[in-house]
């Protein structure tokens, strides 16, 4: 037995250790989940619903049953006194006797209930504990999506950084080639030094580019980390690769239906804001209105000059009462007045915001499928240029190699070689970014 619940210690052990060891694999989808679940803004997103529920619940309770008890025990260590005329004990007339009243001790015990019969602000106040969940429910499925764009986003820009440090290292490899082969011509004497140092500043060039990507990579890796919420000393490797994760995100079909405001999580969003104005309004009128509440009293108490409540022959008096309370608003100085036109003037203005809201929205929604479309179509281009430059820097060489050609035309060759990788490799994030922002617009996610 002690064995076996040694065995069931160790398991989670070896589980947790087999994890550390091993860095964990994420597809874009991948990563995605695991962000929507562990992105700390998602985690206090969760919470803020929880706690949208207990207001919703402690809201609707102020008009549910309510019962309360009380105990209450007085020491009169020294009774107060009174006096009264002497002669109603016999005294001469015009005489005062002493008299204390009460004893030295007495003990109450009294329970209450009370309901709430009618009250207008009461029935505004569950409309808008439903309002105020719904926003915050709202205010989740923004917060998704927001995560949602962040982690395409970080992980884009990881394979953008990963497949930029893979150019730039066989660009350097050939560079290095290049240099080497025409360092020893010119130790042979048949090419100038110019040609030498000329490659050599290329090649320097590269290198800083290809130092300056290694450090963006861990930077980039721990952005990804952070927006899933990932301990930024955890190991992670990326599944998906860049050129298919382009092609997958190209769906000009995407940008063709009409723009649908009601599914806008902004919208719903500014709509909420509005409802919560009238709900506001509605609650400034509603103070205008008549209140009714009852409450059943039971109580029961004793007195005494000794402690001696809980000696079971103790006499105990009993009483109860039952109270019915009407409020009835009269006249408040044109108070009331003025905080329900200031609702009304609040809630006007919350439409005004809605209009605004909408207007706003469908000019992003324009601005955000007119950046898809041009992303593709840039990518496109740069598809074709890249290809152009690859087949200039191609003859280039060909000609350096057998003397047709300078040093600075090669050079220069290259250099539109570069940054035309440059431009392909930030067209295919583009896609994928921007694609991610026209999605978050329409609040489509797959």
């Amino acid at each position: 037995m002690k064995q076996l619940t040694l065995l069931f210690f160790f398991i989670p052990l070896l589980s947790v250790f087999s994890q550390d060891g091993k860095p964990q694999a994420f597809s874009l989808r991948d990563a995605i989940s695991y962000g929507l679940e562990h992105n700390y803004d998602a985690v206090n997103a969760s919470r803020d619903i929880d706690k949208a529920k207990a207001r919703k619940w402690e809201t609707t309770a102020t008009g549910l049953p309510q019962i309360s008890g009380n105990v209450n025990y007085v020491n009169n260590f020294k009774l107060q006194k009174s006096v009264i005329p002497g002669e109603i004990f016999g005294g001469a007339p015009g005489s005062f006797v002493e008299v204390a009243f009460g004893t030295r001790h007495t003990m109450a015990a009294s329970a209450t209930l009370s309901q709430l019969i009618f009250d207008g602000s009461y029935i505004v106040a569950l409309q808008a504990a439903k309002t105020y969940l719904a926003y915050y429910q709202n205010a989740k499925q923004k917060s998704d999506l927001d995560i949602r764009e962040q982690v395409i986003n970080a992980y884009g820009t990881v394979l953008m950084v990963e497949e930029n440090i893979r150019i730039l290292e066989s660009n350097q490899s050939s560079l290095q080639k290049t240099f080497g082969d025409t360092r020893e011509t010119f130790r042979n004497g048949l090419v100038e030094e110019e040609t030498v140092e000329q490659l050599q500043i290329t090649l320097a060039s590269v290198q800083s580019s290809l130092d300056n990507a290694r450090r963006l990579r861990d930077i980039a890796y721990e952005m990804l980390k952070l927006s899933m919420g990932i301990d930024l000393s955890e190991q992670i490797v990326l599944t998906d690769q860049l050129d298919t994760l382009t092609t997958s995100n190209m769906d000009l079909a995407l940008t063709q239906p009409a723009f649908n405001l009601e599914n806008n999580i902004d919208y719903q969003i500014a709509k909420n804001f509005r409802d919560q104005r009238l709900l506001e309004y509605k609650l400034e009128r509603s103070k205008a209105l008549p209140s009714l509440s009852a409450n059943v009293n039971l109580g029961t108490n004793a007195f005494g000059n000794q402690f001696d409540f809980f000696q079971g022959d103790k006499k105990w008096f009993d009483y109860s009462n039952v109270g019915v309370t009407l409020n009835v608003p009269i006249f408040s100085s044109f108070g009331r007045k003025a905080r329900t036109d200031q609702a009304r003037i609040a809630l006007e203005q919350s439409k005004t915001q809605l209009t605004q809201a909408e207007q706003a929205l469908r000019l992003e929604f324009e601005r955000a499928k007119s950046e898809y479309d041009f992303s593709i179509s840039q990518y496109q281009t740069a598809k074709e240029s890249l290809a152009l430059a690859e087949r200039i820097e191609r003859k280039q060489q060909t000609k350096f190699t057998e003397g047709l050609s300078s040093s600075f035309d090669l050079s220069d060759a290259q250099r539109q070689l570069y940054s035309a990788q440059q431009q392909y490799l930030q067209s295919m994030v583009d896609i994928i970014n921007k694609k991610a922002a026209f999605e978050k617009i329409i609040n489509q996610s797959k």
